[in-house]
């Protein structure tokens, strides 16, 4: 048994016809992810590189709270579109039926971890600490390992031609101008 079997069995398509039980889902979903990644691990983080970085006020201020409003605005987003459009949530074992293309998911393939990684960047400039710096460096290799070896293998298997036009039209990371 492979690690994308094993993976797959996870994925199920969300039985939820709620829009609020659905939000409901994705709060607590969030508020556990934000705990552990946005939280603990960034403190464990500071902790293990202390050094602080020579960032710049603006950057610290003005660059982070630019990125952590952006981010959790995208994020709040997602999990709207996610709620109404594609009637699931973030959790593989809550996943749409149908394929999501609209809102910030039209502009973009990855929106949800790109918000949360803004996020994280936040936190990074933020705090101006090597150990949340590289914690941020290592959680965007991370996403990008996951979405291009398990993510995107998946929604290929589940949606078929639908998902890879989707991808031909709309980028990963960086949305079109």
């Amino acid at each position: 048994m492979t690690w994308r079997s094993t993976l797959q069995k996870w994925i199920r398509p969300s039985t939820t016809r709620s829009t609020v039980a659905l939000w409901a889902k994705s709060l607590l979903n969030a508020a556990l992810f934000f705990a552990l990644f946005m939280v603990a691990m960034p403190w464990l983080a500071q902790h293990l590189a202390p050094q602080a970085l020579p960032f710049p006020a603006v950057v610290r201020n003005g660059l982070a709270g630019l990125l952590a409003l952006l981010g959790l605005g995208a994020w709040i987003a997602c999990l709207d579109t996610f709620s109404r459009a594609g009637r699931a949530t973030p959790l593989p074992a809550d996943a749409p039926s149908r394929l999501v293309v609209t809102g910030l998911f039209g502009r973009l393939r990855n929106p949800i971890m790109a918000a949360e990684l803004a996020v994280i960047w936040a936190e990074a400039l933020y705090l101006a600490s090597l150990g949340v710096l590289l914690y941020a460096v290592a959680m965007s290799a991370l996403a990008h390992v996951m979405v291009v070896a398990v993510e995107d293998p998946e929604l290929r298997a589940r949606f078929g031609e639908r998902y890879a036009a989707y991808c031909r039209q709309v980028p990963r990371w960086w949305p079109r101008l």
